[in-house]
């Protein structure tokens, strides 16, 4: 009779153990993610409150109504975007001044077919929901983990004049494939241990 081979058994059931934790893991993280979405719901029905400064932008914030008062513009950023409907566009979203001091607010006054547009709106008190601004962080700097929080940002209710209202981020579209990975990851270890046990069998019996 051949030995039980003491150091690949231990390595793969290391591995299925990993694997069987991590598919743990990812049903823990779709419980969260329905909470969260089921949280973010909520929001929408919930009273206007008051427009978060600085980010993250915290759970309780998110597609909640809010409104502000831009002092000045001063600057605009222009990105790819769709208006409501899905017709694509160039999403016009002002840097806002609201007071003396602090970190001003990113207002997003609506969408335009031309990326040359350049509004004419100057400030004043916006109402809206309250979401965060696009990322500007590469691939790469997710991957080393160097992003720098989101900056909170108001979808306005009523575009600038010239522009089109954007469309706006919808509870529904956030996918939640938590319940999918962790799926995958307990048939990776089942795979992997049947394997392994043919292969034992093979080796025991040769």
């Amino acid at each position: 009779m051949k030995r039980l081979p003491i150091i690949a058994t231990f390595l793969v059931l290391a591995a299925v153990a990993a694997m069987i934790a991590l598919g743990i893991w990812q049903l823990q993280r779709a419980t969260w993610k329905e909470a969260l979405i089921g949280r973010y719901a909520a929001n929408r029905s919930l009273p206007p409150m008051a427009y978060p400064e600085t980010g993250p932008v915290a759970d309780e914030a998110m597609f909640r109504k809010s409104r502000l008062m831009c002092v000045r513009v001063a600057g605009w950023r222009v990105i790819g975007g769709s208006m409501q409907g899905g017709r694509p566009g160039y999403r016009h979203i002002a840097e806002c001044v609201t007071g003396a001091e602090g970190p001003g607010a990113l207002i997003d006054l609506g969408v335009s077919p031309d990326p040359q547009f350049r509004s004419k709106w100057s400030g004043g008190i916006v109402d809206g929901m309250i979401t965060t601004e696009p990322s500007q962080t590469s691939l790469i700097g997710n991957l080393l983990g160097r992003s720098a929080p989101a900056r909170p940002m108001l979808i306005a209710d009523l575009p600038a004049p010239g522009l089109t209202a954007s469309a706006r981020p919808s509870v529904e579209g956030i996918s939640n494939n938590h319940l999918a990975y962790a799926i995958q990851w307990f048939l990776f270890a089942g795979v992997a241990l049947i394997i392994y046990i043919i292969a034992l069998r093979r080796r025991l019996q040769s």
